[in-house]
């Protein structure tokens, strides 16, 4: 898939890395670096990785040639070719941190979300992202999760209401929450937290419904009393290791914070050369 870097949000926050790292100048680049110098930079995976944010690179190297080699979305090997950069070698000193530094993050996003997809395959589940995103990076964070085969769900708080267990003690009760949401004109999904709750849920029409923190022997208990009555998310705990486990219980989908919000940079390198 291919990034739309096109939107204020993403240019914005490319604007921010490069003035958050150049400052006032790159002395150590100016200093050593002749000015008439030319170079061509490639960027190499170091690992097996999916890729995610390359289309990014244009947005860093505005005066440069930009050869871009492989996709978002791409399953990479160690030593493959991501993209090369021609032009002044002080640009590309200067902007090789924060190239690598969102590539590097968004790809181990896509490359853990292809991990968790991978986990279910076969299964009629499917996995979704979250808003534990990096603060001001949601929309990258998002594109990468997608990139690497996860479901984007709610962008944030405007786009879908989703009723948690602090919505629901605060509104008084299950159907209060429901009957005050009713009419919304976005998806609408519920937690529930006890067999009472699914109960009230269900018999107020929930479409869509949250369960949180059950173990997959219990997720396959209650997703059997619910019997496809609404589509069911299974959330909190959901790691690589169970992650099939919950899928097998028979949820529908599978939500995991930890595709953005503890995804690993993987190992990508930007060598030189005169």
């Amino acid at each position: 898939m291919a990034f739309d870097v096109s939107h204020p949000e993403i240019q914005d926050a490319v604007r921010r890395a490069l003035a958050e790292d150049i400052g006032s100048g790159d002395i150590t680049t100016e200093l050593c670096v002749p000015g008439e110098a030319t170079a061509a930079g490639h960027m190499i995976a170091r690992e097996s990785l999916t890729l995610a944010g390359v289309e990014l690179l244009p947005l860093i190297f505005t005066d440069c040639i930009v050869g871009i080699t492989r996709r978002s979305g791409d399953r990479l090997k160690d030593g493959d070719e991501i993209a090369v950069v021609q032009g002044p070698a002080r640009t590309l000193l200067t902007g090789e941190r924060t190239a690598l530094n969102f590539i590097q993050r968004l790809s181990g996003v896509a490359t853990l979300a292809a991990a968790f997809v991978h986990a279910v395959e076969g299964t009629r589940c499917r996995i979704l992202d979250t808003r534990k995103t990096t603060p001001g990076l949601r929309r990258l964070e998002k594109m990468a999760a997608a990139a690497g085969g996860a479901v984007n769900y709610r962008t944030g708080l405007f786009d879908a209401v989703l009723i948690k267990n602090n919505h629901i003690t605060a509104a008084g009760s299950v159907r209060a929450a429901l009957e005050r949401t009713r009419n919304a004109g976005v998806p609408i999904e519920i937690e529930v937290r006890t067999r009472a709750e699914l109960d009230e849920a269900l018999a107020c029409g929930a479409a869509h419904l949250l369960l949180d923190n059950l173990t997959p022997e219990e997720a396959k208990d209650w997703v059997a009393h619910i019997d496809r009555r609404a589509t069911v998310e299974l959330s909190g705990g959901i790691t690589l290791g169970n992650a099939r486990a919950y899928a097998e219980a028979g949820a529908d989908f599978l939500s995991s914070g930890a595709i953005t919000h503890s995804a690993r940079a993987v190992d990508i390198n930007f060598r030189l050369e005169l």
